[in-house]
């Protein structure tokens, strides 16, 4: 019915990295039946109960893409907020349609430290979830599967 992934930045499969310990949100998902019952916010109190010690936590969010899932505005309704983003076309699907991809943050106990990304390590997508908006299938090997349109 729900899910949620998360990891230390050292072992995340996203390229963001902290400069003290934070976690990597990879993964959020509720059932669309079961949307409205605050599953979400549950998932999410369980990190960061899990992770009391971290200095924030830190996903991705996108704007303009086709995708239902990790949408900006889903992540700011967790108590995320944009602190970075870069403007993209994908190479292979929709190629004809833009979208942002933004660097979501939520500082814990009010910690000053941020989080970064490697930019271009993300614009070749992931390989970790056949389901994920920026997956890359293995036959494209370790190409950029997104194109930078502008920076954001």
């Amino acid at each position: 019915m729900n899910q949620i992934e998360y990891c230390p930045a050292e072992v995340a499969p996203y390229p963001i990295s902290c400069e003290e310990k934070c976690v990597i949100m990879s993964c959020i998902w509720v059932l669309r039946k079961a949307k409205g019952h605050g599953f979400g916010k549950a998932l999410m109190n369980k990190m960061l109960k899990e992770h009391k010690d971290a200095v924030g936590f830190a996903t991705i969010g996108f704007e303009g893409h086709w995708s239902p899932c990790f949408k900006r505005w889903q992540m700011e309704k967790l108590g995320f907020k944009p602190i970075d983003s870069v403007k993209v076309r994908h190479k292979i699907r929709h190629r004809e349609q833009t979208f942002k991809i933004s660097l979501m943050w939520l500082p814990w106990k009010g910690a000053s430290a941020k989080s970064s990304w490697n930019k271009k390590e993300m614009l070749k997508g992931v390989d970790f979830c056949l389901a994920h908006s920026l997956y890359r299938a293995e036959k494209y090997g370790d190409t950029e599967i997104c194109t930078v349109i502008m920076r954001a």
